[in-house]
């Protein structure tokens, strides 16, 4: 089996459009799509379908994919024992335009330098990431366990950074022209947030703010993309969603959507960095060291109460 294949695949897979991942192996699309096709043939199924924005996963591909992971991983490993050094820091964020995303961009630009790989699991259970990080098929994910006690003994999960939520509506809103809001405003609007996945940490952060706060979030529907989402907020009047500060979101200058601020308290989304506890990778040393230059939060925020303290452990909580 093609080993680059099957790289090609994973990155794909990962990315959700074949250009992307031709992008970072360094080849033409032609060629990533050449060597998936030569993969297909060879395991007599189809691992993707084509669709306008890009490639989606058929089942066969869904089931072949930690496979294959395990493949890529496997050969990366073989390539640096014999090249001390040389292996790439690779790291796991929820989503290419998540703050976790952007803060490991602005790292990277003032330390270009870096080997740094970034990836997408697409997982919705914390434990599948924690399991990657045990299994070695990544060095670190910003993910965070909402009860550390669950942990196994060799992985460690550690205060990242916080990123402040904002409201993001329409400008036929009633909360469109407010510069600022405070938690006690929202309530009674509905803040849809489609697609919250049982058993993820995003769910229970959501549980507790709504019970907290006494907000109205609304999870009903499936979760058909950003793109979605941001054209129905462009024309309603009743929706509203809640974005981090540092997520990056894009849309049309017409849409004239408005980020707003949510302040006493700020309400801040945890973000948490699962590593081993023993023989971490290098590069990540100088990771945690950004992290811990970001501004922190006031001391008023709101964090849940499963958030862990920052700049320590899971075992000194």
């Amino acid at each position: 089996m093609d080993t680059e294949a099957v790289r090609s695949f994973v990155r794909a897979s990962e990315l959700g459009q074949l250009q992307h991942a031709a992008d970072e192996l360094g080849v033409t699309q032609q060629a990533v799509s050449k060597r998936i096709a030569t993969l297909e043939r060879e395991l007599d199924v189809r691992l993707f379908t084509r669709t306008a924005r890009g490639v989606e996963l058929t089942l066969d591909g869904q089931a072949f994919l930690p496979h294959a992971r395990t493949i890529v991983t496997a050969v990366d490993r073989a390539i640096a024992a014999i090249r001390q050094g040389s292996r790439a820091l690779r790291i796991d964020v929820l989503g290419l335009r998540t703050a976790q995303a952007v803060v490991l961009h602005d790292y990277w630009r003032s330390h270009p330098d870096t080997n740094l790989d970034v990836v997408t699991l697409r997982v919705n259970d914390p434990r599948a990431a924690v399991a990657a990080v045990q299994a070695g098929d990544i060095d670190a994910s910003f993910r965070s366990v909402t009860d550390p006690a669950t942990l196994p003994r060799d992985v460690q999960m550690i205060h990242a950074f916080d990123s402040p939520l904002e409201l993001l509506v329409g400008p036929r809103h009633p909360l469109a022209s407010a510069r600022t809001l405070t938690p006690s405003q929202l309530r009674q609007h509905r803040i849809w947030v489609p697609g919250i996945a049982p058993r993820s940490e995003w769910a229970e952060f959501y549980d507790q703010l709504a019970t907290d706060f006494d907000l109205r979030i609304d999870a009903a529907g499936p979760n058909f993309g950003n793109e979605v989402l941001l054209d129905i907020l462009a024309d309603s009047t009743d929706v509203a969603t809640l974005v981090g500060s540092r997520d990056r979101y894009a849309w049309p200058t017409n849409y004239d959507l408005r980020r707003i601020p949510i302040v006493k308290p700020a309400l801040a989304y945890p973000l948490s960095l699962i590593l081993p506890r023993a023989n971490p990778h290098p590069g990540l040393r100088a990771v945690i060291a950004h992290l811990g230059s970001l501004t922190p939060l006031p001391a008023t925020a709101w964090r849940p109460s499963w958030a862990p303290t920052p700049h320590t452990s899971d075992g000194d909580n």
